[in-house]
């Protein structure tokens, strides 16, 4: 068994291909459009939704038979068609070219895969079978969903802040490394999160008065 390496990877201004714009296809597209991706998607036909992406400039869209030079300057592929054979293919061109490519739901054919993710603001928790469960992924993602709840958006950010605050001060490296560790405490957490939680309730109440 090979053991991947965890790591989130900025997209902002590289070409990313999808090939195939169905219901396969259409919430990969969907995974991108938030990452600055330059997103080119190749397909003979495609869902209202990628159409409308199109329109909107999010994306290139071309109504056509997939090209092996469509993978000329790609960073990675994303591959979703019906058909196996053209899956094959496409995946064999990408590595001749070095482009990192994903099949949909064919792990043998994947330098990466898609994980599960909760996101709460700049928190972001990725959960991989490698392709072996992806709805064991799912489900844990679902748990995590309850366990990190919405709160932790707003107190990761003030938790950046303050980050940045400690580190452009004079402090010496030890007291800094102190107190960026205490801010990330359980007990710091915890009291977070109540703090956040009790806000809309204090301002309902003075809605109210």
């Amino acid at each position: 068994m090979t053991n991947l390496f965890p790591m989130f990877v900025k997209l902002e201004g590289r070409q990313v291909l999808v090939v195939g714009a169905g219901k396969v296809g259409e919430p990969k597209i969907a995974g991108l459009l938030d990452t600055g991706a330059r997103i080119r998607v190749v397909s003979l036909e495609a869902s209202p939704n990628v159409r409308e992406w199109a329109l909107e400039g999010k994306l290139g869209l071309h109504l056509r038979a997939f090209s092996p030079e469509d993978l000329d300057g790609m960073f990675l592929a994303v591959v979703a068609t019906s058909s196996r054979s053209l899956n094959e293919q496409i995946y064999v061109e990408a590595q001749r070219r070095g482009v990192l490519c994903n099949v949909v739901d064919v792990p043998d054919l994947c330098d990466f895969f898609y994980p599960a993710v909760v996101r709460r603001g700049d928190l972001q928790i990725a959960v991989s079978t490698a392709g072996q469960s992806p709805s064991l992924a799912q489900k844990i993602r679902q748990q995590l969903e309850k366990q990190f709840g919405q709160g932790y958006a707003t107190w990761v950010a003030e938790l950046g802040e303050t980050r940045r605050r400690i580190l452009a001060s004079d402090l010496d490296k030890e007291r800094k490394l102190d107190l960026l560790h205490s801010l990330a405490s359980r007990e710091a957490v915890e009291a977070a999160l109540a703090r956040l939680a009790e806000a809309p309730s204090l301002a309902a109440k003075g809605e109210g008065a």
